[in-house]
């Protein structure tokens, strides 16, 4: 695990942030990428978040690139230990610090959250903000009907071969059957056994203001495409927290969820109109 600016690793100590970050303001924004991604894919189509929120608001951006093959909770420990030794020695005070979770990159942020605050870290006090961009809360239905092709084809004697193909999917793509954030939603079990969401109930950090940005192909709001598929990979109920069991919703206030029509999972990082919807929440306690 490793922060990254501009394609380059950054080592964590004093002198060396301060020469990879010779412009280095007290605003922090750090952007987590999702699965099977890199801290290079946040430029799309001639677009990249962090570098509009510099431009914009002033915040200096820092990329993480993460193993997305490991569990989700092993990333979250690990980006909970970076994120301190980023703050201990970046080379200006931080007043304001944001994270920007797309789609796995989200429930690592959570993940690292609960880490951070078990540990005391100074970091988790300093966060502000986070922003979710299509992050599966509550899993991606593709992963289920992985586990569910597989359960069938290794019932069938001449397929079973096949089923045996289905294990090679990583600790990380079984976290997001149903959004796995701590080690105990998947230590001691089976992770490709067919079983039932067994989670404990993780709610948002209740110091930090949470937005959560839900994309759909569909063009109107109801459609079947929201509740199947949403934006390709997630749908639009996982994307905002919401679920079927009150104790594992995650409550978005309405007025910090919000929902992009006719976009894809990846048009996520480029769409003009998801930038100024997180501009607009950004900019509300920004003072030049």
């Amino acid at each position: 695990m490793r922060f990254r600016r501009d394609g380059r690793a950054v080592t964590l100590e004093p002198d060396a942030l301060a020469n990879a970050f010779p412009d280095a303001t007290d605003r922090l924004v750090v952007l987590v990428h999702g699965l099977c991604m890199s801290d290079l894919q946040w430029t799309r189509q001639g677009h990249d978040h962090g570098a509009a929120l510099a431009r914009d608001f002033g915040y200096t951006p820092v990329y993480l690139s993460y193993n997305s093959g490991l569990h989700v909770s092993t990333n979250g420990a690990a980006f909970a230990d970076a994120l301190e030794k980023l703050f201990t020695a970046w080379p200006a005070e931080i007043r304001k610090f944001v994270i920007v979770g797309h789609s796995m990159g989200g429930l690592v942020a959570r993940s690292a959250c609960l880490r951070g605050e078990a540990a005391g870290h100074a970091w988790r006090r300093k966060l502000d903000k986070l922003v979710f961009l299509g992050t599966p809360h509550h899993g991606a239905p593709l992963e289920r009907i992985g586990n569910w092709v597989e359960m069938i084809l290794g019932g069938t004697p001449y397929a079973s071969a096949f089923a045996r193909l289905g294990k090679i999917r990583s600790a990380g793509v079984t976290d997001l059957r149903y959004g796995n954030i701590v080690d105990e939603d998947w230590q001691g079990r089976d992770r490709f056994a067919r079983v039932s969401d067994t989670r404990s109930p993780t709610p948002l950090p209740s110091d930090v203001a949470c937005y959560a940005i839900a994309a759909t192909m569909a063009e109107s709001p109801g459609a079947m495409k929201d509740m199947l598929v949403g934006d390709g990979l997630v749908p639009v109920m996982s994307a905002l927290g919401r679920h079927e069991d009150s104790a594992r919703t995650l409550r978005f206030p309405e007025n910090r969820q919000w929902i992009a029509r006719q976009t894809g999972h990846l048009d996520l990082l480029s769409r003009r109109d998801v930038y100024e919807r997180m501009a607009e929440w950004l900019k509300a306690d920004y003072r030049p």
